[in-house]
């Protein structure tokens, strides 16, 4: 039945954004027509016809998007030997020895944490044990990458200790990710399979290349799996310009499964690579602040650019400079669109989201995956980290993605993070910053916690089937959740 349109949906409970408009908690009956919900009554109540799915008590919600995703880089991680579990350079090293070469001769490792490894990267340690076939070993942000000699010289780049940070290390990562689209291809209609069985009908792309051209030949070939939408970066606006793009644009194809995003700037590094623009000094350094990659008024300048020519703007900043910095270009501009990430902001910048109307486009799991970092790095900022609840509670709205692959993009894993804000046994990571399910939810859709999607007369017909109600599950419930079926316009793109 995967790929068939559905007519109706029977016997479900309705768990999502809508079932507060329903009388009961009862069993209902999804009527669907040209891919929208056309109807919803008690189970019986309507005359169903068609191609039914029989839900047989199943929980209903919304289609699951995931705000931020790199497509190329998530789909090719498979590929990738895995390094999140490394505990130092040494050990880190000796795994990429014995891991086979790509068809390219390139040994690529990803998800290495190296801020707390008790070792430092070096050209040494990683050469000793590589020898003569280029490595390349990614860090679990993006932000840094380590390469021993052998791939310096195959990249024509030069570093001291090995490690490219910033700008060097995206360059490498764009090289790295310049598969053959046939390859690349494959791998991203693999992974849009797997997003599917997730509950996920949508993703936004903010890969660093001209995606245009990657999603325009993935329609072609066949790609359905999901809806997308897909940033455009500075390097590439003024060519989205020349050609008449503009944000909201579908593209040519299936009719609106594909549609031109945001204008993509990254402001600031990261704090996995100590990089993020702070107002407060990194303890390693009383010099060092992070780094803002865009100055301010370049940034005010681009955005005001993109914001003329239709574009909204999707602006990178992680660090509370950073984010003062992005909200007070949008406040020149007068753009519209996200901040990304927003992992350490100010307290008075936080009610600016809302006032200014821009979204916090966040990353629940990156708080699990960086507490002890942010308690020890951040230990001297002034500033809230990971501040969702306060975030939500301010009236901001609020996204949630997963960064994939620098966490998996499952969007149950990035609710459960924000809702409990912890994983397994461990205690709670500032639970007074955890979401209510609801919230979370919401979050979780297309339109984000202010303008959910809804399950009503109306809506688009993506859902998904829960075998669960998660509402009332645990994290580890609500982690795992099984589903059953994802629709996307009414047609499954997932039965289990």
């Amino acid at each position: 039945m995967i790929g068939a349109t559905v007519d109706a949906v029977a016997r479900v409970r309705v768990a999502g954004p809508g079932a507060e408009l329903l009388p009961d908690d009862g069993l209902y009956d999804v009527l669907i027509s040209d891919g929208r919900i056309a109807d919803i009554a008690p189970t019986g109540a309507l005359r169903l016809a068609g191609d039914i799915l029989d839900a047989h008590g199943a929980f209903l919600v919304p289609g699951l998007w995931d705000h931020h995703v790199h497509v190329t880089p998530w789909a090719l991680a498979s590929e990738r030997i895995p390094l999140h579990d490394v505990s130092s350079a040494a050990e880190a090293a000796a795994r990429m020895a014995g891991a086979p070469p790509l068809r390219d001769g390139r040994r690529v490792g990803m998800g290495m944490r190296f801020a707390f490894w008790p070792d430092t990267p070096s050209l040494a340690v990683l050469d000793a044990a590589t020898g003569g076939i280029p490595t390349y070993l990614v860090n679990a942000d993006l932000h840094s990458v380590w390469l021993n000699s052998a791939a310096l010289a195959r990249e024509g780049l030069a570093t001291t200790d090995g490690v490219l940070r910033e700008e060097d290390a995206f360059e490498v990562a764009r090289r790295l990710n310049a598969v053959a689209p046939e390859d690349a291809d494959d791998a991203v209609a693999a992974m849009g399979t797997a997003a599917a069985a997730r509950g996920v009908v949508g993703i936004v792309d903010l890969d660093m290349q001209w995606n245009a051209e990657s999603w325009m030949r993935r329609l072609a070939s066949g790609f359905d799996a999901l809806r997308v939408e897909f940033g455009v970066y500075p390097e590439h606006l003024e060519r989205a310009i020349g050609e008449g793009l503009r944000t909201g644009d579908a593209l040519p194809g299936r009719t609106g499964l594909v549609e031109v995003g945001p204008m993509k700037v990254i402001t600031d590094g990261s704090l996995g690579t100590r990089t993020a623009a702070c107002s407060h000094p990194y303890p390693h350094d009383p010099a060092d602040r992070g780094v803002l990659t865009v100055p301010p008024a370049a940034l005010r300048a681009l955005m005001s650019r993109a914001t003329g020519a239709g574009f909204a703007c999707a602006v990178h900043a992680i660090g509370d400079e950073a984010n003062r910095h992005a909200l007070d270009a949008f406040a020149a501009t007068g753009a519209w669109g996200t901040i990304e990430h927003a992992q350490l902001v100010s307290r008075t910048d936080i009610p600016r989201f809302a006032r200014l109307g821009v979204a916090a486009s966040v990353q629940p799991e990156h708080a699990l995956d960086d507490r002890e970092l942010t308690d020890s790095v951040w230990a001297a900022q002034t500033a809230t980290p990971y501040p969702l609840r306060s975030l939500a509670d301010a009236g901001a709205d609020v996204l949630l993605g997963s960064d994939a692959p620098v966490a998996p993009l499952d969007p149950w894993s990035a609710m459960a993070a924000a809702v409990f804000r912890t994983r397994g046994a461990a205690d709670a990571w500032r639970p007074e910053e955890a979401l209510p399910f609801p919230l979370a939810l919401a979050a979780s859709t297309r339109g984000g916690s202010r303008r959910p999607q809804t399950i009503a007369v109306g809506a688009p017909a993506d859902l998904v089937l829960c075998a669960t109600d998660p509402r009332t599950a645990d994290e580890s419930t609500l982690r795992g959740m099984e589903v059953r079926a994802t629709l996307l316009g009414g047609r499954v793109t997932h039965l289990a």
